[in-house]
């Protein structure tokens, strides 16, 4: 057991997966926090959490550059709300203060790896396929086709396959539209590299990519399919755009330094991810199956553990369960070999509304460690 996380991480890994096994406890970001200045000292040079590609590059510019202000940057730079959470807005100031006076090579850079998309909703592509239509110089009239833009955001538009955007004849147009961009922006790469910069290049590519992964999760949700196929298969192509964002960070990252990646265990397993919404089971595989089965040795995932929380709610866990066991060893949070892990049963003594998804044999089956936290708010 150990509190540094460094010895925990493979030497040939690129992407270090942190997971946290409910986003509503704080203690895990704060946890998180203190992990990467560690790791930092060994070399990374990136961190990619669970909120929006395009709107965590105002993050960036603010760790970076100093553009805007720390409340500005949590305000515009993440989905999902978790802008709000203190942890996040630690980690933004830190990053800040850690490369004000550094030269641009060695600067820390902000990464967000998913779409800002909720299970049951999911925005109008408009505006991540403006941008690129700007950079290209284009005079495509993206707005005429999207209409207006809570036709997509409604969350019937998701729900619904009847009452869905993305089986309409503007939709495919928008699709075909979008890839015909894509290939503009990488057959004209070099001059507009150099009329621009790589960066700029790279910023129109995000967006471009973040659109044609909307407009394909507005498809499936177009799919008349029975309802545990249907949802599984949204939360696999949601899944699927984080994969790609996360390789596409990589590329980005490459020659700089290894990434450390933060989100939800269920996205981030080497095992196939399953859940209950209702009465469905929603089967398939998550960002970090899809990234280990392309990358191998160079991903390893730590999975995130928790005893009980009084901000969940979440009482301690009975001694015969891997939190259980746990709990034993670990008196505030430790990082624990995965092998050491004993067997023991899933615990049963949790709600949906705490979204905690207990430890189970597969999730540790695909992981390196576990990261335990006993007692939950108060640490570290």
């Amino acid at each position: 057991m150990s509190q540094d996380i460094r010895p925990f991480v493979p030497a040939a890994v690129d992407l270090l997966a942190l997971g946290e096994p409910t986003h509503r406890e704080p203690a895990f970001a704060l946890i998180r926090n203190e992990l990467f200045a560690q790791l930092v000292d060994r070399g990374f040079r990136s961190i990619a959490l669970e909120t929006d590609r395009v709107a965590a590059l105002a993050v960036d510019d603010f760790v970076r550059e100093g553009v805007g202000s720390l409340d500005a940057a949590l305000r515009d730079g993440f989905s999902h709300g978790f802008g709000d959470l203190a942890g996040n807005r630690e980690l933004v100031a830190w990053l800040r203060e850690h490369n004000e006076n550094r030269p641009p090579e060695e600067r820390l850079t902000f990464h967000g790896f998913d779409a800002s998309m909720e299970t049951m909703s999911a925005p109008s592509p408009r505006r991540y396929l403006e941008h690129a239509r700007d950079y290209l110089g284009s005079d495509l009239d993206i707005a005429a086709l999207t209409g207006a833009d809570d036709r997509w955001e409604r969350t019937e538009a998701v729900l619904d396959p009847a009452a869905s955007v993305g089986a309409t004849v503007e939709a495919d147009r928008l699709r075909s539209i979008a890839d015909d961009m894509l290939t503009t922006l990488w057959s004209r790469a070099p001059g507009l590299i150099g009329a621009t910069s790589r960066a700029e290049w790279t910023r129109a590519r995000t967006h471009l990519v973040a659109g044609l992964g909307l407009l394909r999760y507005h498809r499936q949700a177009a799919r008349h399919l029975d309802q545990d196929a249907r949802w599984s298969l949204l939360a696999g192509t949601r899944d699927a755009l984080m994969a790609q964002h996360l390789l596409d960070i990589r590329d980005v990252e490459a020659g700089r330094g290894p990434t450390l990646v933060f989100a939800h265990n269920l996205h981030l397993r080497r095992s196939p991810s399953t859940m209950r919404m209702g009465d469905m089971t929603l089967d398939w595989y998550g960002a970090g199956a899809v990234v280990e089965s392309l990358v191998g040795e160079r991903y390893a995932f730590v999975a995130g553990s928790l005893g009980h929380s009084g901000v969940l709610g979440l009482g301690a866990p009975d001694p015969d369960t891997y939190e259980g066991h746990l709990a034993e060893r670990v008196a505030t949070w430790d990082l624990v070999p995965a092998t050491a892990v004993a067997a023991a049963r899933t615990r049963t003594d949790t709600r949906p509304e705490q979204g905690y998804f207990p430890l189970d044999r597969d999730t540790l089956a695909g992981a390196d460690a576990v990261l335990h936290v006993t007692t939950g708010t108060a640490v570290p």
